[in-house]
């Protein structure tokens, strides 16, 4: 797959590369950062159109209808995101654009399952159609489980091999997204048979999610045709994963790790291709304020990585996974995704091209990010308003005492035990405990509000924190000790037809409306950024611990994965997403 380019524009850049005619655009006097042999060369580029048509000696040519001096500069290819959820950022495809496209990412391989699990394949046409013609280039890909955990939760829709064939015929698809249904996989249940087979027999990608599996269960994901794995969670999982030949995505969410595996891959004899970068699930906030793939390069620098390796990682090992060799090279031919750097070592850019077009300079966005004609979905919380009683934990029991089953953890859980009191059939929170629900919110399932108790979330609770964003059915969760405040907390969400909000002492204190499909706000990015650092301040004034993640309130919206090893609490019930077991009942005794 390459980006079309009319057949008079080649034939221009094949003329002007020859010096019979002039480029559109040189860029010279800088040093270009060839990721290819890891040299930096002291070459000019010219571009025609949407193509790099020459790289050349510098000062060689100066006859361009446009020359920008890149003196002092580094030119490199532009970023390529290899594994994106573009809709935790609250942002609809165009505002995405904005914010990344300004810190140098050109293309983002996107998976929307966050859509699909509310939308189907509606919810996925929608994205696509969003984002043609916009400056930063979507490739996407199908998603594959939906629901994640088929049993263990209940999301919008439910996709089957059939869909993901429908899917995956769309020119705009590049391939099979994460397999997170890995007790499927490894237990070859029909479902999932028939949709990586789907991904298989389509030629394209098909991509993986090996959250704890063991070496042999990733021999055996393997041997099923899933080729990555982004989720990164313990010292070794990156090695672990490269020797058996599986493409690693890796990602900075956990950056206490990232030493480790900078240390780990400059003690090997070569720099794996089937290494690439991402950023998998960002915050508005966080793309505006810190940056996302550049973010992510500097900090591997800081941790001892070599700029030009970095980079090659979010370029050069991008395009030739994506198989896509139109791009991840400042070469002639190649499209003219370009960044300019004023600091290798800092990794600064400073302007960006996209085919050929500056679309950003100094962080800020050049061009509109105007999406094209599409249908997004409205009107997708299928909730009534709730009660305080509602969020009262109830046992089979009178009065007395009872041993229950506790989720003990965030995100990286385990199963633990605690007393509890029960007076007319109400469990009293003990200290250092508190409640968190999950209700159906879709309209395939009663309103029933599960309820569990959660420990290693902090001491001191004061508030609620509501959300419809909840990865990756997107039910609505609730987390506090009060059942007023989370019943105000919620009913904020549901009036707003999706959204995330933060109640203290019975009225909301913070508050942002996610209309669209319940996860994405029609706002600018701006706009998104500045309600979700208030949202955070907020819900660290409630109790919320900021935790390990760079976005504490990730740790909310994560809270019920079922694709994640350990107990979580769905829509469904208490679950254990090790084994596939769903309990009806957390009384130990």
């Amino acid at each position: 797959m390459r980006d079309h380019v009319d057949a008079e524009v080649r034939s221009r850049a094949v003329r002007a590369a020859l010096g019979r005619e002039p480029f559109d655009l040189l860029l010279e006097g800088g040093t270009v950062i060839d990721v290819g042999t890891g040299l930096l060369r002291n070459l000019d580029v010219g571009v025609v159109g949407s193509l790099i048509s020459s790289v050349h000696p510098r000062g060689a040519r100066q006859d361009a209808h446009l020359r920008v001096d890149c003196s002092g500069s580094y030119i490199g290819p532009g970023l390529i995101d290899m594994h994106v959820h573009f809709e935790s950022s609250m942002l609809t495809p165009g505002q995405y654009a904005s914010a990344v496209g300004r810190r140098g990412t050109t293309t983002v391989f996107c998976d929307p399952h966050e859509l699909a699990n509310v939308a189907g394949v509606e919810g996925v046409r929608y994205c696509v159609q969003a984002s043609k013609g916009l400056p930063v280039r979507f490739v996407f890909q199908a998603p594959s489980c939906v629901p994640p955990q088929p049993g263990l939760e209940l999301s919008g829709h439910d996709l089957f091999a059939s869909d993901i064939a429908e899917m995956l015929s769309w020119p705009e698809m590049a391939g099979l997204a994460e397999v997170m249904d890995m007790l499927g996989v490894l237990s070859l249940d029909d479902r999932m048979v028939g949709v990586v087979s789907e991904g298989l027999a389509s030629g394209k990608l098909v991509s993986g999610h090996a959250a704890g599996l063991s070496p042999t269960e990733i021999q055996a994901y393997l041997a099923a045709g899933i080729e990555s794995d982004h989720e990164i969670f313990a010292t070794g999982d990156v090695t672990t994963r490269l020797q058996a030949g599986m493409t690693v995505e890796l990602r900075g969410m956990l950056d206490g790790l990232l030493p480790d595996v900078v240390n780990g891959l400059g003690a090997l004899p070569e720099l794996p291709s089937h290494l690439v970068l991402c950023t998998d699930d960002l915050f508005a906030a966080t793309l505006l304020r810190d940056g996302g793939l550049d973010h992510l390069i500097r900090r591997l620098i800081g941790h001892g990585m070599s700029p030009v390796r970095a980079l090659r990682l979010a370029t050069y090992h991008a395009a030739l996974r994506l198989g896509r060799p139109d791009l991840g090279l400042v070469a002639a031919g190649r499209q003219a995704d370009l960044i300019l750097l004023s600091d290798l070592d800092g990794f600064v850019v400073t302007s960006v091209y996209k085919a050929g077009t500056l679309i950003a300079r100094d962080a800020e966005m050049l061009v509109a990010c105007q999406e094209a004609p599409s249908t997004p979905p409205l009107d997708t919380v299928h909730l009534d308003v709730v009660r305080p009683e509602d969020f009262v934990l109830r046992v089979p029991l009178a009065n007395g005492s009872a041993r229950m089953k506790a989720i003990d953890g965030i995100i990286n859980t385990r199963w633990n035990e605690v007393d509890v009191d029960v007076l007319n059939s109400e469990v009293t929170v003990p200290d250092g405990y508190l409640l968190q629900a999950v209700v159906h919110r879709h309209g395939r399932a009663s309103q029933q509000v599960r309820i569990a108790l959660v420990t290693g979330w902090g001491d001191e609770w004061t508030g609620a924190v509501a959300s419809t964003v909840s990865h990756d059915t997107h039910n609505l969760v609730v987390f506090g000790r009060d059942p007023r405040d989370m019943a105000v907390a919620a009913n904020a969400v549901i009036a707003t037809q999706g959204g995330v909000s933060v109640a203290k002492q019975g009225y909301v204190v913070s508050q942002i409306a996610l209309p669209i499909a319940g996860i994405l706000s029609p706002l600018s990015a701006g706009e998104v950024a500045s309600a979700q650092d208030a949202l955070l301040a907020a819900a660290a004034d409630a109790g919320l611990p900021l935790g390990a993640l760079s976005q504490p309130l990730m740790q909310v919206f994560a809270s019920s994965l079922a694709c994640i090893p350990g107990p979580h609490l769905t829509d469904l019930g208490l679950i254990d997403g090790t084994t596939g077991e769903l309990f009806h009942d957390a009384i130990v005794s």
